[in-house]
């Protein structure tokens, strides 16, 4: 057993003094997004991080100058007047963001088997497109896409409902949210499609959930449909520089960052009610303040940082019986090939056979993921094609992610830094095995790769500090989204949380989860700390067409492309 962290330099730590009004721990989008709103209302706001640089999973890194984002890949309802241009305008950061709209035509390329598919970024030639092909399937691909929109617009209202006699109207008003809210994916496009091929186009994005159409929640995945109904956009510069704009406006409310400073305790008063003060550091020092907000993952939370036995015996068994998401191999790639010649644009690439789509995640899922050659699932983005100013002129940057389960790296978990020629070998089959499924979709790239490197859910877990180096928190079922999700204001006073685990997940969603809890502890609604600042505007250019370029873009691209001309010649000579 644990025992509650007290501050052994007083001998009632009531009288000591908060330094600070909020600590968040973790500098994710949503811990970002909290502190950026306390701080503008007044508070005194500190941020710690354990990594060496901010962001989370929005951080960028680098592999011999070229920029890689694990966990930014595209964003949705950017437009103007949209719910993500209006959260970042909201927040103040829409000044320091410049976005890029991903192929219109198609932000997102379906490959299943040798079966092709675009989605455009438009709700209406969505259905044309599907109608098209599917032409026996056109009267239930217009009911079904519909009720998904119907769904997510009822889903979105509810924030809306104030006051006693609207709250009263809600099932009136919501009734269809109300009518499909407890069933899954699997369920609701069975009673609607039967064409085995159309219902793997449709349930493609359940890898933006990292669970298989059986588990995933019908108003969930509408939710994410709908996110994306007018195309996908890249932010210029990476998560990494969505990141830079959220710590500039902290800072510039007078918020204060830490990077690599680890909090492993939070500190607690009290025997029978529990209240948070202030957090133990790993080099021993203590913090205090007045309400402390964790954006870390809720196994880290609960059971690391708070200690399960100062939990109450309800919410211990709740935690037991948690399951997390799905884990990762996220695949890193320099090369020097002409991928626009080779078919690819800036929309991502979904990529499985043709099969049914469970069946296919149960496989992906196993234990077991040394057998075959290669890997048939994968997610495939070029960022130097959603982010055109990144682009050198010759060489590429592509992220490739498939999902694995964590059973698979159990056995090295304990080690540090210092890996196994076993598990090091283990990473390079792996790699491998990724790099022939990626020729797959890429015919010939492996002759062009420059520079390689392969996260695995060892690495999430050393660098992001997720339970088993999950990647959307806690598994996206039924069993853990709306009322059954973890809650933004813990059992413990003082103590909140936010992040994938709490309202939503994604690079929005968490950061709409950071505004509603700061809203929480200011005691006000999330609308007023999000509402669209009028000196706030997002600049968004076209992925595809250069025509509109800003001239300082124009110089960036040319500088860089110059750079890379003069490197590839020296070394030449």
């Amino acid at each position: 057993m644990q025992e509650t962290v007290q501050d052994s330099g007083s001998t009632d730590s009531k009288n000591q003094p908060s330094t600070y009004d909020s600590i968040i721990i973790g500098s994710g989008a949503g811990g970002l997004a909290t502190a950026i709103c306390l701080a503008r209302a007044g508070k005194k706001v500190l941020v710690l991080e354990q990594h060496d640089v901010p962001g989370g999973w929005c951080h960028s890194f680098y592999l011999n100058g070229h920029r890689f984002t694990p966990g930014v890949h595209y964003v949705g309802l950017m437009a103007e007047g949209e719910a993500t241009n209006d959260l970042y305008r909201g927040l103040g950061i829409a000044n320091e963001l410049v976005f890029f709209r991903m192929n219109p035509d198609a932000y997102e390329h379906v490959r299943i088997g040798k079966e092709r598919f675009d989605f455009p970024a438009n709700f209406d030639l969505l259905i044309e497109r599907l109608s098209a092909r599917f032409p026996e399937d056109k009267k239930q691909i217009h009911k079904y896409l519909n009720l998904i929109r119907k769904v997510s617009e009822e889903l979105y209202s509810l924030p809306y409902f104030k006051g006693f006699w609207q709250k009263l109207t809600i099932p009136f008003k919501t009734k269809h949210f109300g009518k499909y809210g407890m069933f899954s994916v699997r369920k609701v496009i069975g009673w609607h499609i039967k064409n085995p091929l159309l219902k793997n186009i449709l349930n493609i994005q359940c890898g933006d959930h990292g669970v298989q159409p059986k588990k995933v929640p019908f108003v969930l995945h509408s939710a994410l449909m709908y996110h994306y109904f007018q195309g996908g956009y890249y932010p210029m510069g990476g998560g990494g520089a969505l990141i830079k704009a959220m710590t500039n406006t902290l800072k510039k409310h007078g918020g204060e960052l830490r990077t690599s400073t680890a909090v492993t305790k939070i500190i607690l008063e009290g025997d029978q009610s529990k209240k948070a003060v202030g957090v133990v550091l790993e080099n021993g020092q203590k913090l205090y303040a007045d309400t402390i907000v964790s954006n870390a993952d809720v196994g880290i939370t609960y059971n690391d940082l708070v200690g399960r036995e100062n939990l109450s015996s309800k919410f211990q068994q709740k935690l037991a019986k948690t399951k997390y998401s799905s884990t990762s191999l996220m695949l890193f790639l320099i090369v020097d090939m002409d991928l626009r010649k080779a078919g690819l644009d800036s929309g991502n690439i979904w990529m499985m056979p043709n099969k049914d789509t469970d069946e296919f995640y149960d496989g992906m899922l196993e234990s077991d993921i040394s057998k075959g050659d290669a890997f048939e699932g994968m997610f495939i983005s070029c960022t130097t094609l959603k982010d055109p100013s990144s682009f050198d002129g010759k060489h590429h940057s592509i992220e490739a992610i498939t999902l694995v389960d964590y059973k698979a790296f159990e056995k090295f978990k304990d080690e540090n830094q210092e890996r196994s020629q076993e598990y090091l070998d283990f990473k390079e089959l792996l790699m491998q095995k990724m790099i022939n499924g990626l020729e797959n979709a890429i015919p010939g790239i492996s002759k062009h790769i420059i520079q390689k490197d392969l996260g695995t859910p060892l690495t999430n877990k050393y660098y992001v500090n997720t339970t088993d180096g999950n990647i959307y928190g806690t598994e996206k079922s039924l069993k853990h989204i709306g009322p059954f999700a973890y809650k933004a204001k813990s059992e413990i006073e003082n103590l909140y949380l936010c992040g994938a685990s709490i309202l939503s997940h994604g690079v929005a969603g968490v950061s709409h989860s950071g505004v509603d809890t700061a809203a929480r502890i200011l005691d006000c609604d999330p609308d007023e700390l999000k509402k669209p600042q009028e000196d706030q505007h997002i600049r968004i250019y076209e992925a595809e067409d250069a025509t509109d370029y800003p001239e300082w873009m124009l110089k960036k691209i040319a500088v860089k492309t110059a750079r890379a001309k003069n490197k590839s010649e020296e070394i030449n000579t």
